[in-house]
């Protein structure tokens, strides 16, 4: 006789429904994605991972999306610069410069920081002709940012003038799944992003 436990069947019933199971996501990376598109997801970060492990070099454009911290990853570029010039960690923060280049435009990383790659763009839009945040266009929701170049500067260099400092997301759940803060260029007054709701997305 077979008796199905109640874990058994929410299994089941997530399978059926293109859904992760709990069972799963309790172990996982915040995310919104049906099991299809979740598994193929999985698939990707592993195989990220291991090129990345194969020679230990880091690869020329990283796909921050794939990481399951990316915090980690974001503060390790600061503790670089930090013990390269010999800078207080506490006085340094991240400068974001959005370049209008594709991940394949990238041939060799940077001397200092990473260029990132793998976001979304939500309740706004990046214009690569302007170099500045834009409205969004009709029917696109999460429109990809072009690749990022970041570093670690000291605080005082810091440019505030025309930024909007522009909430990071793993998910469109926000709140809990929070990364980063990167100021991004505009000529708009940043309450107007703030009312829109303007914020970056690992994953959509």
């Amino acid at each position: 006789e077979l008796t199905i436990t109640a874990d058994m069947e929410n299994l089941s019933n997530s399978l059926f429904l293109d859904s992760v199971p709990d069972s799963w996501s309790n172990r996982a990376y915040p995310s919104m994605l049906p099991l299809g598109i979740w598994y193929t997801d999985l698939l990707q970060r592993i195989k990220e991972l291991e090129s990345w492990v194969a020679d230990f070099n880091l690869p020329v454009c990283v796909w921050l999306s794939g990481f399951f911290n990316p915090q980690s990853f974001l503060t390790a570029i600061m503790q670089s610069m930090a013990r390269k010039n010999e800078w207080p960690l506490d006085r340094m923060c991240l400068q974001c410069d959005v370049t209008k280049k594709s991940k394949e435009d990238i041939t060799a990383a940077p001397r200092e920081g990473a260029y990132l790659h793998g976001l979304y763009m939500e309740g706004a839009r990046w214009d690569t002709q302007t170099g500045l945040i834009q409205e969004a266009r009709l029917k696109e929701l999460t429109p990809t940012v072009p690749v990022m170049f970041i570093r670690a500067i000291p605080v005082d260099k810091l440019e505030t003038k025309n930024m909007y400092p522009c909430p990071m997301y793993k998910t469109r759940q926000r709140g809990p799944t929070f990364v980063w803060t990167l100021n991004l260029k505009t000529k708009e007054k940043p309450a107007r992003w703030v009312l829109a709701g303007v914020a970056l997305l690992l994953s959509v």
